[in-house]
């Protein structure tokens, strides 16, 4: 699309790079753009996205590559482009509203606005032509278009009473029932309400929590984890191993080149959505390091240290940064990277190691994943909310298809696998290792899938804090020399001109102010940093950072943090974010921080900050338990007795 040139070519954002070239006339978000939309009086069409989201790629090449919806687009519309990792803020202004007007979220996320940002449209994955009860960009635009013409009045109304309803939710964030916070009840009886949820939830068959699709979920294993050493309950370590150990032999885990996938399109843990993020790489390593410290499971232990050996090798710079992620296509097919043809196998190893690897990693002719990875590579039943790309998927022809392809996995303990064989296990693990370390470097020969190589402070932070745990959990005191150049990048890298801390970096360019996020899980890297090394000094840069997080975010009337600083560019409305999803919350991470720091330097005032936080969330808490499972563990943490904390 090269004899196109919109407004995204000076970008560093990979995302918005990979737009440069569609004929959509896209602005990067700004003032040009809003300046733009009320001149000429036209809606703004808003695209959020990141680099490596499928649904995003489909999305680009069946319209945004088209002549004809950038014609429809071009000529009603002001079109801006943002990449959610680097403008998180943005990101969860409009993910918000559009969970408001639809009940449903995902990416790429479409939102049609008037030019002063009110949203008045919803939507994620929107297909060209109309198909399976999804509207299509050919037929809803000219529609949107007539309604901003003929009936402006109705729009412009549906636009500020969700404005108000947003709006409302910033004006609303005082502490409910925080009378009640005097004693232990209210805590006790939220981490119980939470247990028991968790309980109910559990599949008791596979693993995890819910059905399809499931996500990793890390922070719940690790409250799990916290409350059986706390209590003694075995079903509370029960659900967590299971899961882990379901994890780990599913196909979720990468068993050629490590590293976990974003999660299961099925109950089974079998069919992953391909990606890699940092994010989820980071928040396993802490579950499976922890796992194995507890339990002395060496199988958690080898998946700790294969997940750190992927993120070191594949997602490391030079400078010891952490990429963002890696996607889930290549040659524009998700999961042809990854997945395996019997063929494939046996021209990759010797016949006997071949036959091995087809029996221990659950390989068939037919492929152990065709139906499913057909489903996946084609046109959706339904566009799932919550997922990264819920929507529709272009046919393509993946890997080659004299026989079936297969996502390789451990369907049987390999405990098992030796006994069946009648050799030592640790011989058969040693041949396996063998036979991953020459499908790796097969593997190694496909068409790599893009790697972002932004570089987020708040992943980076978690990474930090992961390699942390990991060192003093599992013994690998490299792993703290490791942490240590990621946290002195961060601290030495990620700056503005003014010294203050900034969220996103590509290159030699940097961008946005950091958020909370980078505030409170850079101050838990550093504390876990502390506590792995003897430098005093992780200690001083934390009180620091800490002080600059409450400074910058926390809300005096309401309590709690904020997600942008108080200075940073308004928008719609300001945001709290207070539940855990894919990461936790600023909030959760930053009441662990105030309990550590309050025990590690006996300054009352960060004891007292931590009162009035966790009474500003308990309440919200209470209503959906295990939504808050990393702030419950840190709530559990505080209300610990003092020989338990």
């Amino acid at each position: 699309m090269d004899e196109y040139e919109n407004h995204l070519s000076g970008e560093t954002s990979p995302y918005l790079r990979q737009h440069a070239g569609n004929p959509v006339d896209w602005y990067p978000w700004g003032d040009d753009a809003f300046e733009r939309a009320s001149r000429d009086d036209k809606p703004v069409f808003l695209s959020i996205g990141y680099s490596t989201c499928h649904w995003c790629h489909v999305m680009a090449r069946e319209s945004f590559e088209d002549s004809g919806v950038a014609s429809l687009l071009n000529e009603s519309f002001i079109c801006v482009k943002v990449d959610r990792e680097e403008r998180p803020d943005i990101d969860g202004v409009y993910m918000d509203a559009a969970v408001l007007m639809t009940g449903r979220g995902g990416w790429p996320l479409t939102i049609v606005m008037t030019p002063d940002g009110k949203p008045f449209y919803a939507a994620t994955y929107l297909p060209r032509e109309s198909r399976l009860g999804m509207p299509g960009l050919v037929e809803l635009l000219p529609r949107i278009s007539e309604l901003w013409r003929d009936r402006r009045p109705e729009i412009l109304d549906t636009a500020s009473r969700v404005e108000a309803a947003l709006s409302g939710r910033e004006r609303s964030d005082a502490p409910r029932g925080a009378g009640v916070l005097d004693g232990r009840a209210l805590p006790e009886a939220v981490i119980d309400t939470a247990e028991q949820s968790l309980a109910a939830s559990f599949d008791e068959r596979h693993g995890g929590f819910g059905s399809a699709p499931k996500f990793p979920s890390p922070h719940n294993v690790l409250f799990l984890l916290q409350r059986w050493s706390r209590t003694g309950n075995e079903r509370l370590l029960s659900m967590a191993t299971r899961t882990l150990d379901a994890m780990m032999r599913g196909g979720i885990y990468d068993h050629v080149g490590f590293g976990f996938h974003r999660y299961s399109t099925d109950e089974r843990w079998l069919v992953p959505h391909f990606e890699k993020m940092l994010y989820d790489q980071a928040m396993l390593t802490m579950a499976y390091a922890e796992a194995a410290a507890e339990t002395g499971n060496p199988d958690f232990a080898r998946t700790a240290r294969e997940t750190v050996r992927y993120v070191i090798r594949d997602l490391t710079s030079p400078e010891g940064a952490f990429y963002a992620a890696e996607d889930a296509d290549s040659e524009g097919v998700e999961g042809r990277f990854y997945v395996w043809t019997i063929d494939e196998l046996r021209e990759a190893l010797d016949p006997g190691d071949a036959e091995l690897a087809i029996s221990v990693f659950g390989a068939s002719d037919q492929g152990n994943a065709a139906a499913e990875l057909a489903m996946e590579t084609g046109t959706p039943a339904s566009n799932r909310e919550g997922t990264a790309g819920s929507g529709g998927r272009d046919r393509g022809e993946g890997p080659r298809r004299d026989t079936g392809p297969n996502v390789l996995h451990l369907p049987r303990p390999l405990d098992q696998v030796a006994g069946e064989l009648g050799v030592p296990e640790e011989e058969l693990r040693s041949r396996l290792d063998s036979i991953r370390e020459r499908l790796r470097t097969r593997r190694d020969g496909r068409v790599r899938p893009h790697r972002d190589e932004k570089v987020l402070t708040d992943w980076n932070a978690l990474m930090v804090w992961a390699l942390s745990v990991a060192a003093r959990r599992l013994n690998e005191p490299s792993l703290a020399d490791a942490a240590g150049r990621g946290a002195d990048f961060i601290l030495s890298t990620m700056r503005d001109g003014d010294g203050r801390l900034l969220h996103a970096r590509r290159g030699t360019r940097a961008g946005v102010r950091a958020t909370a996020n980078d505030y409170a899980f850079l101050v838990a890297a550093l504390l876990d940093l502390y506590d792995s090394t003897p430098d005093s000094e992780r200690l001083l840069q934390a009180e620091r950072l800490n002080a600059e997080l409450v400074d910058g975010f926390w809300d005096e009337r309401g309590g709690g943090f904020y997600f942008t600083a108080h200075d940073a560019e308004r928008l719609l409305f300001r945001r709290k974010d207070t539940y855990d999803g894919a990461v936790p919350s600023a909030n959760s991470v930053a009441l662990r921080n105030l309990v550590r720091l309050s025990e590690a330097t006996g300054e009352p005032a960060h004891g007292a900050l931590a009162s009035r936080l966790q009474a500003a969330l308990l309440p919200l808490a209470a209503e959906a338990p295990t939504a808050y499972t990393m702030f419950l563990s840190s709530v559990d943490h505080a209300n610990a007795p003092a020989d338990d904390a």
